[in-house]
């Protein structure tokens, strides 16, 4: 195991035990070297305030950069700053298409909110058909 794998390893053992003080400061160096799991874990304390003061633009940043990276936990997380307006302007367009490329890596909640976003029209027209191609697609993953 190399020194940045025992880092990592670390900082998401102190994330789990929300210990995010010590968190923040083994994963910080990890997530600005482009690490997709250790940017997520930094928005997720950002946006929250965990271990830190609560910060919606770094919160942003951090998502926005693991989403960008394929990242499927950030993409569902991203999908609902956009859909809420959670540390952006709330835009249910990219909030799809974030969703979608989560829901489309098998992430079971984007495909539900995909469904759920479908079936009232949050955004978008109301289409009862991608509804259910959405709740039957998470309904598979299920089993």
């Amino acid at each position: 195991m190399s020194g940045l794998d025992i880092e990592m390893a670390s900082g998401m053992a102190a994330f789990e035990a929300k210990e995010f003080a010590r968190a923040w400061q083994l994963l910080k160096p990890i997530a600005e070297q482009g690490d997709a799991q250790a940017q997520h874990r930094m928005a997720i304390m950002c946006q929250n305030g965990l271990g830190m003061v609560k910060n919606d633009m770094m919160a942003f940043k951090w998502m926005q950069a693991a989403a960008d990276q394929g990242y499927a936990l950030a993409q569902h997380g991203l999908g609902f700053m956009y859909l809420y307006g959670e540390c952006v302007e709330k835009d249910p367009l990219k909030a799809i298409e974030w969703l979608r490329r989560a829901a489309e890596q098998g992430m079971t909640g984007s495909q539900m909110t995909l469904g759920m976003i479908y079936e009232q029209g949050l955004g978008v027209e109301k289409d009862e058909a991608q509804a259910r191609r959405w709740y039957q697609m998470a309904e598979a993953a299920a089993r």
